[in-house]
């Protein structure tokens, strides 16, 4: 919606589609520019809420005999349950924001810690530490959820932060 006012039109576009969210168009959109999810692909979807992206994330993905699989995750699992295939995701989407406050500072470096968060879990520490030396956040665990070494994306997957450093009611296109 736009402002305080009337419903704009991807509002009422995602409405009549069916989509539970407006933020269904921002993955149409990356998804008919990148084409990052395929036929057979396996799909992380960091946050989930409120389902609009999961929703594109299936739909990409095509009839269920061609194999692909999408995970949501909103909340934290046991690593033992982050990927039962053993082999990570082709593709991983975070379009995750956190509560507006209103004081862009303090949204914009909860934004950025959403992000590192999310690059943390695809790609792992490791990787990390060659870019900012450390590794560590605060109030993270080894046993976290893809806080190891090698992350759960695979090489050559996807990982799209749509969401990243978005810290305005209004999102821009990531």
């Amino acid at each position: 919606m736009r402002g305080a006012g009337a419903p704009d039109f991807f509002y009422r576009e995602a409405q009549r589609l069916g989509y539970l969210a407006r933020s269904a168009f921002k993955l149409l959109q990356i998804q008919k520019q990148y084409k990052l999810i395929t036929l057979g692909s396996s799909v992380l979807d960091l946050g989930c809420a409120p389902g609009a992206w999961l929703q594109v994330s299936c739909q990409s993905l095509g009839p269920l005999k061609n194999g692909g699989s999408v995970v949501e995750q909103k909340v934290k699992v046991p690593p033992l349950h982050c990927d039962a295939r053993q082999k990570g995701f082709s593709v991983i989407l975070s379009d995750m924001c956190p509560p507006v406050s209103g004081i862009t500072t303090k949204d914009a470096a909860l934004s950025a810690e959403l992000g590192m968060q999310a690059v943390d879990l695809a790609i792992g520490r490791a990787a990390l530490a060659h870019s900012d030396g450390d590794t560590k956040r605060d109030g993270q665990s080894d046993s976290d959820c893809g806080a190891d070494d090698n992350g759960l994306l695979q090489a050559g997957g996807h990982l799209n932060l749509a969401g990243f450093a978005n810290h305005s009611s209004e999102r821009h296109h990531g």
